[in-house]
């Protein structure tokens, strides 16, 4: 027996033209008309009894035209001409070999010309939307809220599908797109060993990790205020992570005649460097294969020792003159830019590591932290970039990406569990790559990696911004699962639209309607392209980011002048206390 049954009131009209993009049905059911609106969803006949095209209401229109009646010609009635335009999205089959009531993404043949089309309301529609959720196995649901035409039905993701194909919540500021990660977190929290690193560049998901009811881990990147005695959740980024190109593009100015110079006494003290650390510690199997971008620890004073040794020291000529040296002179400037970076305590984190970073084992125990498992620990990991200056975010965001992937990548394959990297305000650090500079084109190499190759290795991006226009299309190509909230620029829509097939690019035009909370669900994790209300995280679970109630703060709020004072102190001391 089918789930969907129609009759004779839910009749609408019939087709009267196809294409591959859209499908218009006359309306021919008086009255018909009344009850559509765009974003309905409707059945349409096929060739066989059992079988009904779903197709989703992208237009609706009345025309006017004449009807000119032979015995007067110069009196012709106006009468309406009612159509709907429709996209297809999939089939409804009452039985698909030994299965019953399912719903399947795509089409095997079009609608006839005078095929009947049927509004999907009332009981088939509730129906119908429980044939959405039903091949989802209940453990691996991500609920994350309820479908906008039917209030009742609850919009779940496939969580596995949702993961591991990479995806995007896009939205303008304010549309509710941390809200929707939080959700998404708390569902996640509840899985036994649950591994998703957050990359918070505005510490707004602090309250997950040290609110009223923690369900996640909270790291911070140190910032000039933690140098000098960081606690146990505060994490350094030691600079000989870094490869020779990401400290490179710190460091090097391009357009320095002596730039080639420089770059390859670098490259050769930070190799040796390497090198006398591995024989130290006794690892002969890795100094046989290890590499210049091995991260493996260094001394920094001992490197600018070298650097201005060679930058120093005088050649002998003939007849025992002393003339200048292959190098004096040429490292100068190089020397003074890494002196700069490693004084200044914002760039702490990576210049100024406790004497623990320095050791041969603290990566592992430091990636351990990130991706490993021990009794009590979450699996949710907030990792809180405030604090990180702004020109050196690329590198560090993607140095860190980079060592979680390359982990997995090194890996034994029985050995890996799957993971997602959270990239929240990702167009800080994944621009378009011709808007790159040199030091954003190294975090982009890194993530564009994960993106095209991460699926195979266990690895997927969660890509958030407000700007989907200046974020890498490299990424969010890759990215087969969407939730955009409003959107209002052209810009953005139009990065939207070309990212949807054809059949939904018109979806694009519902964007800057949508409320706050309110989303366009598309992708392999929902079987109906939809737009949903979203849940709001528990009360304890909120982001910071939450807008401020402008109008009513001011009625009711006083400033705070001490609150001025200790701000401008920590402006100071770039420390937030």
């Amino acid at each position: 027996m089918p789930l969907m049954t129609f009759s004779e009131r839910d009749e609408l009209g019939q087709v009267t033209y196809v294409d591959t993009e859209h499908v218009v049905v006359q309306i021919t059911v008086e009255d018909a008309l009344q009850k559509i609106r765009v974003g309905n969803i409707v059945a349409l006949e096929t060739s066989k009894v059992h079988e009904r095209l779903i197709a989703i209401v992208d237009k609706v229109t009345r025309k006017y035209v004449e009807e000119i009646e032979e015995e007067d010609e110069e009196d012709p009635y106006i009468l309406p001409f009612d159509n709907i335009r429709v996209n297809i999205i999939g089939t409804y089959y009452a039985a698909l070999g030994e299965k019953k009531n399912v719903f399947k993404r795509g089409v095997d043949a079009f609608p006839r010309i005078d095929s009947k089309c049927f509004l999907i309301s009332g009981v088939n529609l509730q129906q119908f939307m429980s044939i959405l959720c039903k091949d989802i196995v209940p453990e691996k649901r991500l609920k994350i809220g309820a479908f906008a035409i039917d209030k009742s039905a609850d919009a779940a993701l496939d969580g596995n599908k949702f993961f591991q194909r990479h995806a995007a919540i896009l939205g303008s500021t304010g549309a509710g797109k941390s809200w929707c990660v939080a959700t998404i977190l708390e569902r996640a929290s509840a899985l036994k060993y649950t591994n998703i690193v957050v990359f918070d560049m505005h510490g707004e998901y602090t309250k997950l990790a040290k609110g009223a009811d923690p369900i996640a881990e909270y790291f911070k990147i140190a910032g000039p205020g933690d140098i000098d005695s960081p606690e146990h959740n505060i994490l350094f980024l030691p600079y000989w992570l870094l490869n020779r190109e990401e400290l490179l593009s710190m460091m090097l100015e391009r357009g320095d005649q002596n730039a080639p110079n420089q770059a390859s006494r670098f490259t050769l003290h930070v190799r040796n460097l390497k090198g006398q650390t591995l024989k130290k510690e006794n690892r002969e199997d890795v100094y046989n294969t290890f590499t210049v971008d091995s991260p493996i620890p260094f001394e920094m004073k001992e490197l600018l020792r070298l650097l201005k040794k060679d930058d120093t020291d005088k050649n002998i000529g003939n007849g025992g003159k002393i003339v200048k040296g292959d190098w004096e002179g040429k490292l100068t400037r190089f020397i003074l830019r890494l002196e700069s970076k490693k004084e200044d305590k914002k760039y702490g984190f990576m210049f100024q590591p406790p004497d623990e970073a320095l050791k041969y084992d603290w990566l592992s125990n430091m990636l351990c932290k990130l991706l490993g498992y021990s009794d009590g620990q979450k699996g949710i990991k907030i990792i809180d970039f405030s604090e990180v200056p702004s020109d050196v975010m690329p590198v560090v965001t993607g140095t860190l990406a980079r060592l979680l992937y390359n982990v997995q990548f090194w890996m034994s394959q029985e050995k890996r569990t799957p993971f997602t990297l959270i990239c929240d305000e990702a167009h800080l650090y994944l621009p378009v790559k011709e808007d790159a500079d040199a030091v954003q084109k190294q975090a982009l190499f890194n993530f564009e990696r994960i993106a095209k190759e991460g699926r195979k290795y266990g690895v997927s991006i969660l890509a958030v911004s407000q700007r989907p226009s200046d974020v890498s299309k490299t990424i969010l190509s890759q990215c087969n699962n969407f939730i955009v909230l409003r959107l209002t620029n052209e810009g953005d829509k139009s990065v939207i639209k070309n990212l949807l097939p054809d059949s939904l690019r018109s979806t694009v035009e519902l964007l800057p309607l949508l409320d706050v909370g309110e989303a366009i669900v598309v992708g392999d994790a929902i079987l109906l392209p939809s737009k949903v209300l979203l849940d709001k995280p528990s009360e304890n679970h909120q982001p910071v980011s939450a807008t401020k109630a402008f109008w009513d703060e001011w009625d009711k709020k006083s400033p705070d002048n001490a609150a001025v004072f200790a701000a401008v102190e920590a402006m100071r001391s770039q420390h937030r206390g």
